[in-house]
C-alpha cells in the first residue's frame, strides 16, 4: 500500500511560482510512474505531468510545457512539481497519483492540494 501526501499549494499572483510536493509513505515509488493531475471546478480532471521513478522519463501536458517541471528526490521518496509563470487558468485542485509501469491504471491517489492563481 502506498500513501501519497501532497503539499505546497496556495494563493499566488499571475506570473508567480509554486512548488508542489508529493511524498510517499508505506512503500517507495520504485517501479512506478508518478503523475500530477488537476481538476478545476466544473471541469474534468486532467493530466498535468508524469515522471518514471526509475529512469526519470517525463511527460507534460501541452498547456504546461515550458512552465512546469516535474522531478524526483529518491532520498526523500518525493516527487515535485515546480510551477512557474502561473496563469489564472492553472487554478485547480492538484493531485498526485501513482501507477505501475506498463499498467495504465492510476491506483494510488493523494488528497490533493489547492492552487489558486489570481489575476
Amino acid at each position: 500500500q502506498v500513501q501519497l501526501v501532497e503539499s505546497g499549494g496556495g494563493l499566488v499572483q499571475a506570473g508567480g511560482s509554486l512548488r508542489l510536493s508529493c511524498a510517499a509513505s508505506g512503500r517507495t515509488f520504485s517501479g512506478r510512474i508518478i503523475g500530477w493531475f488537476r481538476q478545476a471546478p466544473g471541469k474534468e480532471r486532467e493530466f498535468v505531468a508524469s515522471i518514471s521513478w526509475s529512469g526519470g522519463t517525463t511527460n507534460y501536458a501541452d498547456s504546461v510545457k515550458g512552465r512546469f517541471t516535474i522531478s524526483r528526490d529518491s532520498a526523500k521518496n518525493t516527487v515535485y512539481l515546480q510551477m512557474n509563470s502561473l496563469k489564472p487558468e492553472d487554478t485547480a485542485h492538484y493531485y498526485c497519483a501513482a501507477r505501475r509501469q506498463g499498467i495504465n491504471n492510476w491506483d494510488y491517489w493523494g488528497q490533493g492540494t489547492q492552487v489558486t492563481v489570481s489575476s
